[in-house]
C-alpha cells in the first residue's frame, strides 16, 4: 500500500485559503481538514472567520467546532486528530485537504512531530504565568534569551502562552523546544504544499476590509457573549479578534481603538505567518493578487 496523498493549503490570514480549499475539494473529490488553532472552538465564529455552511457548498469539513472555548487545545492533540481525519477521508476514497494558517499545527502533521516527551508541568506553568503578571510579558520573554535564543527571536513577548511553553520545556528537558520536538525530514504522506500569497498592500487592504465585515456581522456581540459567559482567562480568547474586543468590553480602549488594534494586529500576524511559512516549509507558492483582481473586474 502506497503513501496517502495529502494536499496542504497554507498562507496568511485573509488571502483566500477557504475558497481555494473548497474549489480544489470539488475538483479532486476531496474533503477538508481545518488546520486552524481557533476554528476548533464552538461559539467563536465571526472572529475566527469560520467557514459557513453556505461556503462549504456540501464539502465536509473536519476539526471545526470540536471544543468549548474554555477547553485547552494543544498541537499534539491537533496532530493526533488530524491524522485520524486523514485516514478516515482516505478510507472513503477521497483526497484529504489540510487548510490553515497555523504553521506549527500544519508542520506537526506533515513532519510527523514526536510529542512523546512533552508532558507539561502545571505548577511551573502557574508560577510562570504569575511571573508575567507581576513583572510584565517582556520580562518573561527575556528569560528565553540565553536558554532558547531561537524561541526568543521567533516568539512575540505578548504570545505569553508560547513563551511559557518554551520555558517550561527547557526546564523539563534541559533542551530548547525546537531541539526537543523530534522532526523527521520526510513526511509520512505523499503531500503537496500549496502556499497562497498576495501583494502586501492588497493583502493588508483585504485584512482591514475583513475586520470591518466582522464588526458588521456582530463580532462585538459574539465577544461580549463569551465574556459574559466567563470565557476570560482561557487560551481561546487570547486570539487576535477577541483580545482586542475584550479590551474594549473592559473599558480599557474605545471601540475605534479596539477596531484599529484588531486591524493592526491582524496585519502583523499575516506578516509573521508569511515569514514562518517561507522559513519552515517547502512550499509551491501561488500569487493570489491577479486572481483577486480578475474576480473584482468580473464582478464590477
Amino acid at each position: 500500500m502506497g503513501m496517502i496523498n495529502l494536499v496542504v493549503i497554507v498562507g496568511p490570514t485573509a488571502v483566500g485559503k477557504t475558497a481555494t480549499g473548497i474549489s480544489l475539494a470539488k475538483k479532486f473529490n476531496g474533503e477538508i481538514i481545518s488546520g486552524d488553532s481557533m476554528q476548533v472552538y464552538r461559539g467563536m465564529d465571526i472572529g475566527t472567520a469560520k467557514v459557513t455552511k453556505e461556503e462549504m457548498d456540501g464539502i465536509p469539513h473536519y476539526l471545526i467546532d470540536i471544543k468549548e472555548p474554555t477547553e485547552p487545545f494543544s498541537v499534539a492533540e491537533f496532530q493526533q486528530k488530524a491524522k485520524e481525519c486523514i485516514q478516515e477521508i482516505h478510507a472513503k476514497g477521497k483526497v484529504p485537504i489540510l487548510v490553515g494558517g497555523t504553521g506549527l499545527y500544519i508542520n506537526s502533521v506533515i513532519y510527523d512531530y514526536d510529542f512523546s516527551t512533552s508532558e507539561g508541568d502545571v505548577d511551573l506553568r502557574i508560577q510562570l504565568e504569575n511571573y508575567a503578571k507581576e513583572n510584565g510579558n517582556e520580562a518573561l520573554h527575556r528569560r528565553l534569551k540565553d536558554i532558547d535564543p531561537i524561541s526568543y527571536k521567533e516568539l512575540h513577548p505578548n504570545n505569553v502562552r508560547r513563551v511559557i511553553r518554551a520555558l517550561e520545556v527547557f526546564q523539563l528537558t534541559g533542551k530548547p523546544i525546537n531541539e526537543r520536538v523530534k522532526q523527521p525530514s520526510s513526511s509520512p504522506y505523499n503531500d503537496i504544499v500549496i502556499g497562497l500569497t498576495m501583494e502586501r498592500t492588497k493583502l493588508y487592504e483585504r485584512i482591514d476590509l475583513r475586520v470591518d465585515i466582522m464588526i458588521k456581522e456582530g463580532l462585538l456581540g459574539e465577544a461580549e457573549e463569551l465574556y459574559n459567559r466567563g470565557v476570560q482567562d482561557c487560551q481561546s480568547v487570547q486570539a487576535i479578534g477577541y483580545k482586542e474586543i475584550y479590551e474594549y468590553i473592559r473599558g480599557e480602549v474605545t471601540k475605534e481603538q479596539a477596531i484599529d488594534n484588531l486591524k493592526r494586529n491582524s496585519r502583523r500576524y499575516a506578516k509573521r505567518q508569511l515569514t514562518w511559512f517561507r522559513n519552515k516549509m517547502d512550499i509551491t507558492w501561488f500569487d493570489m493578487t491577479e486572481e483577486r483582481e480578475k474576480k473584482a473586474r468580473k464582478n464590477s
